[in-house]
């Protein structure tokens, strides 16, 4: 079963958790919707009209087919409309208006699908029961800063929780978006929700292998070694971003030469790793459908991915989408042909997906150009005794068009 392209059109961590806890791994795109400028005959209408409006704002910025939802979350009282409070003297006036009281959390969905081109807009409501909560309990929560950011000043799967007596109705609509709905809505335009389950990838590690990721794999010299050479090839400022960014062990390296270094990783063990070594720069994020917009990027960097692709011609277009006209692509490739049958491989099999002269037929597809190269040594790599490896390292350039 493939799993189809599904985005969600919301910059919500908790709507996005609340998916990921249940199996799904969604393409976040945030819609930059001005909710303060929508108005609605009711609190209920105003959560659908706000979802309605960020996915259809996200579905204006696709080249590509996908099924998008959008969610947006208001807190009812007494037939009042409660987003988010914006201000710490807001968000507590707020709390002791709630405070011993019950509310009508409604979370609009809107699920569009570009294939079929059916839009479904539906309506969530779950009655909330708040704790009679002290003037002390409201300051201190307000202090936190959570309630600041959420609709109706409060969370229920955060430090709010405590404060909330009880439920009717669907616990994750609270949290932002009603799975169950989502389920509905999805076989209505043909896709069954464990579609969307996201499969192991060979891609992924677990806590341990990140943690020991870059002993195995050389440590800090060869590390050094790949971003001095990385960054001979490099044009002179810029963004530079790399695929399959691990702990951030290269792109640290990168960093301290000068560079401006976003990285990308499937794994997010990796990335609790990276991000102490490149905080603020880092996104779960599948090289065969980048999360960047068109031509973003001066350089893009693989080190030693591509010999694990079933097919690198999809990165390849994705890379050639993301770079501007005259940026480049560095990427290790295939050290000899001798690593075929190293690797098992014999004459008649697949091959290697780093193959030089496979890439530069295929990168000469996507208009780019083989225009550079050059090699490092695989510190601390050397087996039994035997000689240090040394990686190739090649640089195509974007054609203009």
């Amino acid at each position: 079963m493939n799993r189809p392209r599904f985005v969600l059109a919301s910059a919500s961590p908790a709507r996005l958790k609340t998916l990921r806890d249940a199996g799904v791994e969604p393409e976040v795109i945030v819609s930059g919707v001005d909710e303060d400028n929508v108005t609605a005959e009711s609190p209920g209408e105003l959560a659908r009209a706000l979802a309605t409006l960020k996915a259809r704002a996200v579905v204006s910025t696709l080249n590509d087919h996908a099924t998008v939802l959008g969610c947006d979350s208001v807190l009812e009282i007494d037939g009042v409309s409660y987003g988010k409070p914006g201000t710490p003297e807001v968000a507590r006036e707020r709390l002791r208006t709630m405070r011993g009281r019950s509310g009508i959390l409604h979370t609009g969905h809107c699920l569009f699908d570009t294939t079929s081109r059916h839009e479904i807009r539906e309506l969530a409501s779950t009655t909330v029961y708040f704790a009679d909560l002290t003037d002390d309990e409201i300051d201190a929560y307000v202090e936190t800063g959570e309630p600041l950011v959420v609709a109706g000043s409060f969370t229920v799967d955060g430090l709010g929780g405590p404060f909330v007596t009880g439920i009717e109705g669907d616990y994750h609509n609270v949290v932002g978006i009603s799975l169950p709905l989502v389920r509905r809505m999805l076989a209505e335009v043909g896709i069954p929700w464990p579609a969307l389950w996201k499969t192991p990838s060979k891609f992924e590690y677990d806590e341990a292998e990140a943690a020991r990721y870059d002993e195995s794999r050389g440590g800090p010299e060869r590390a050094r070694a790949a971003a001095e050479a990385v960054h001979e090839l490099l044009p002179k400022g810029g963004r530079v971003l790399e695929l399959a960014v691990g702990t951030g062990i290269v792109g640290a390296e990168l960093v301290a030469l000068g560079n401006l270094v976003h990285g990308v990783d499937l794994s997010p063990a990796m990335l609790r790793h990276a991000r102490i070594r490149l905080p603020g720069h880092l996104a779960v994020g599948d090289a065969n459908r980048l999360p960047l917009a068109d031509r973003r990027c001066d350089a893009v960097v693989a080190i030693w991915l591509l010999h694990l692709l079933d097919d690198s011609d999809p990165v390849l277009a994705e890379v050639a989408r993301i770079l501007r006209p005259d940026g480049v692509f560095i990427t290790t490739t295939e050290k000899s042909e001798a690593t075929r049958y190293a690797g098992g491989r014999g004459p008649n099999d697949q091959r290697a997906q780093d193959a030089l002269t496979l890439l530069v037929a295929r990168a000469a597809a996507h208009g780019l150009v083989l225009d550079g190269a050059t090699t490092f040594a695989g510190h601390n790599q050397a087996r039994g005794g035997g000689t240090t490896p040394v990686y190739p390292l090649i640089r195509f350039r974007r054609s203009g068009r």
